[in-house]
């Protein structure tokens, strides 16, 4: 301490304290009224924040404690404190009362409750906050008050409102705000007013209140350290209402009955990617949910492909022994389509029909859906065209058609959508074709994009006329693609309806690393067709062939005469795709049939002879993307080219016969006696090869979580 402090500190020395003096006190508080009265003498009508403080004070003195009272200041504090900070005090009265009001209009909680339960409650919660933010300093925070429970499928209806089929984009909701006083049924109110719907999709499309909360609140020139907090937007509870067609195996059949076999290929990949979705939840898939060709159709495979684009692909044949049945054979066609050169890829005009509604809401729906279009996005030409349509209570068109060069433009027009309300999907689709159709290019591709769970429930729903709509649109050339999405209420039924029926094929996406496998690896066989209607026929010689049964395809099987009906559908290949397919066949003279001969009929075994060169005739039936009738290719199925071990096999051909093995385990193992889990392992590790992007490193693990999985469902039942 200096010498001239010592100094002024002994000058102060035994000087009596200064004694408070009522006259002064009584003359301060006088002065500090007058001063208000006259800054607020301007106030707008309706304002009540601005109104003199001992109106606000009549209003709201019931609910303040009484250390936060002016009478409890009078009493306590000394006449000196009084005269020095006088206007503080009013001030700081001023902002209590009116963070009083503030919590009155954020917390329907606090604003209605008058009883003195309410009251003790407010006075300890702002003693808590005394002790934890500085009232000491004058510094005010309110009290937040806990989020309300949200029921099941609570959607926060704040953007997101498609616009009428003719009103160009998605319009964007304001946020609903009400009263303080206002009772809605059904709904909640967040922070600052913000509404939160809990009521069921009818009845948010009654009528709603209209009364809002002053634009501009002004308190935080008032209130320090006050933050407005978003709601927190509620996932869409999985519910368990997967659907599924079910699928009955393809039965064993006598040749000697029934020795034509005919069915359309498959290229969809969707029951894969579910089977995975659902493995590394430590949960088997339902059976129906395991289409076998599926399965073994999501890896490529390299099967040699056709020299020119005339003929669009070739069938590649191999007979091997059944590692699970020493007594059949396994008939194993592969097709591979024609690779068209990037510089050879034709004009796209793409519409990508996203589902907004409200059961797209979980993280692995919607926005696992924006970064999936925008991997796809990353694929096309600058020149090709993009639309997005949107559907949720109705549907709307997002974005015009756009050069994919505008990427920027597109990203946004994604990055603006999100989930809420019901789902229109039947009205969605129907503008979806219309806007291809619109911008139809005749020399180039033509495709519609649909991204959906599935969950149609406004509008056209029944898959029968879904299904007739589709069937009638895709004699237009607008073929239709299906991007499935989110477990819980995924509705695969209806996704394999659409698909099948619109000359386009189905993936189920559950991470990026699928969509990325879907959408950029294997973009060219996704969207580029160069064949279409594709049905196999398989003839198998009774005098080679006592038994048959085709491995999957039951969703796929056609009637005999469908074969050179060029009215009946079939499946599309795309640009490099393979297509597999496998027979179990029981060669006559062989042990362990499972259907006896009849004793009078003229269906007794005869043992394959030197002139039995076949054990069938394949054939194939295909259009071109262009044209409307067919053309036939032939190949012979002849015995001399049967490998007798099977580990001579080809990768390929092995590592294809483990995932048919696989699956049929997952359904059951109705056939595969008693190979196991670990079997399946050990081929497909034998038969891994090169394994560029992991998929059949994958699998292997999958078959290993699926063993576990398994075992621990026996164990609990």
């Amino acid at each position: 301490m200096t010498d001239d402090l010592k100094k002024l500190q002994n000058a102060f020395d035994g000087q009596p304290p200064i004694k408070a003096r009522k006259e002064a006190k009584n003359a301060a508080m006088t002065a500090a009224m007058a001063a208000f009265d006259e800054e607020n003498s301007t106030a707008h009508q309706g304002n009540t924040i601005d109104t003199r403080l001992k109106e606000q004070g009549n209003k709201t003195g019931s609910k303040l404690p009484e250390f936060l009272t002016l009478s409890y200041w009078r009493k306590s504090m000394k006449l000196s404190y009084i005269l020095a900070g006088g206007t503080s005090i009013a001030v700081l009265t001023l902002a209590i009362v009116n963070t009083g009001q503030f919590q009155e209009l954020t917390n329907p909680t606090i604003s209605n409750t008058t009883d003195d339960k309410s009251n003790a409650e407010l006075t300890l919660a702002m003693k808590e906050q005394k002790k934890k933010d500085g009232y000491a300093k004058g510094l005010l925070q309110p009290v937040t008050p806990a989020p309300a429970p949200l029921q099941e499928r609570a959607i926060i209806r704040q953007r997101n409102v498609a616009a009428p089929a003719s009103g160009g984009k998605i319009a964007a909701l304001p946020k609903k705000q009400f009263s303080k006083n206002e009772q809605v049924p059904g709904r909640s109110l967040g922070f600052l007013g913000s509404e939160v719907d809990v009521r069921s999709a009818p009845a948010r499309e009654q009528s709603r209140p209209t009364r809002k909360l002053p634009k501009k609140l002004k308190m935080h020139k008032m209130i320090a350290g006050i933050r407005s907090q978003e709601p927190v937007r509620p996932q869409f509870q999985q519910q368990g209402r997967d659907k599924f067609d079910e699928i009955t195996p393809n039965p064993l059949k006598l040749t000697q009955n029934e020795p034509v076999s005919t069915f359309s290929i498959d290229v969809d990949t969707a029951s894969y990617s579910f089977m995975r979705a659902s493995i590394n939840r430590n949960v088997l898939p339902p059976k129906d949910a395991v289409r076998v060709e599926e399965m073994i159709n999501y890896f490529p495979y390299d099967y040699q492909g056709p020299e020119s684009r005339k003929v669009p692909f070739k069938a590649n044949v191999t007979i091997t022994p059944t590692p699970w049945n020493t007594h059949t054979k396994l008939v194993h066609i592969g097709i591979k389509g024609y690779d068209i050169a990037k510089q050879e890829k034709p004009h796209s005009n793409l519409v990508f029909l996203l589902d907004t509604s409200g059961s797209m809401g979980a993280a692995n729906k919607l926005p696992l859906l924006k970064n999936s279009f925008k991997l796809l996005l990353s694929t096309l030409a600058p020149d090709d065209t993009v639309s997005i349509v949107a559907y949720a209570g109705s549907a709307g068109t997002v974005l015009e058609p756009t050069k994919a060069k505008d990427n920027n433009k597109i990203f946004a027009a994604l990055d603006r959508l999100e989930a809420g309300g019901s789902t229109a999907g039947g009205e969605g689709i129907r503008l979806a074709y219309q806007l291809a159709e619109a911008n139809f290019d005749k020399n180039g591709i033509n495709r519609v994009i649909l991204a959906t769970d599935g969950d149609f429930n406004v509008g056209i729903r029944d898959q029968r006329q879904l299904k007739g709509f589709i069937e009638r649109k895709r004699k237009s050339g607008v073929f239709l693609s299906i991007l499935g999405f989110g477990m819980g209420n995924y509705n695969d039924a209806l996704m394999q309806t659409l698909a099948q029926n619109g000359n386009g094929n189905a993936s189920y996406i559950d991470n990026l690393s699928e969509a990325r496998k879907v959408l950029v690896q294997e973009a060219s066989s996704t969207l580029f067709t160069i064949a279409k209607d594709v049905k196999i026929q398989m003839e198998f010689n009774p005098k080679a062939v006592s038994e048959y049964r085709l491995i999957g395809y039951e969703t796929r099987e056609l009637k005999r005469e469908d074969f050179n009906n060029d009215k009946v559908d079939a499946g599309d290949i795309g640009s490099g795709h393979t297509v597999t397919a496998i027979y179990e066949i029981t060669p006559s003279g062989a042990d362990g049939k499972l259907v006896n001969p009849l004793r009078y009929g003229s269906g007794n075994a005869v043992k394959t002879t030197e002139q039995q060169t076949e054990y069938g005739f394949l054939k194939l039936r295909y259009k071109l993307p262009k044209e409307n009738k067919s053309k036939l290719i032939e190949t012979p199925v002849q015995i001399k080219n049967t490998i007798n071990e099977f580990s001579q096999a080809s990768q390929d051909v092995r590592f294809a016969t483990a995932v048919a093995a696989y699956a049929q385990l997952l359904r059951g193992g109705k056939y595969t006696g008693t190979y196991s889990y670990d079997d399946v392992i050990n081929m497909a590790l034998s038969a891994k090869g090169q394994d560029i992007y992991g998929y059949r490193s994958e699998f292997i693990n999958l078959v290993r979580l699926a063993n576990s999985a398994a075992k621990m469902q026996s164990s609990g039942n």
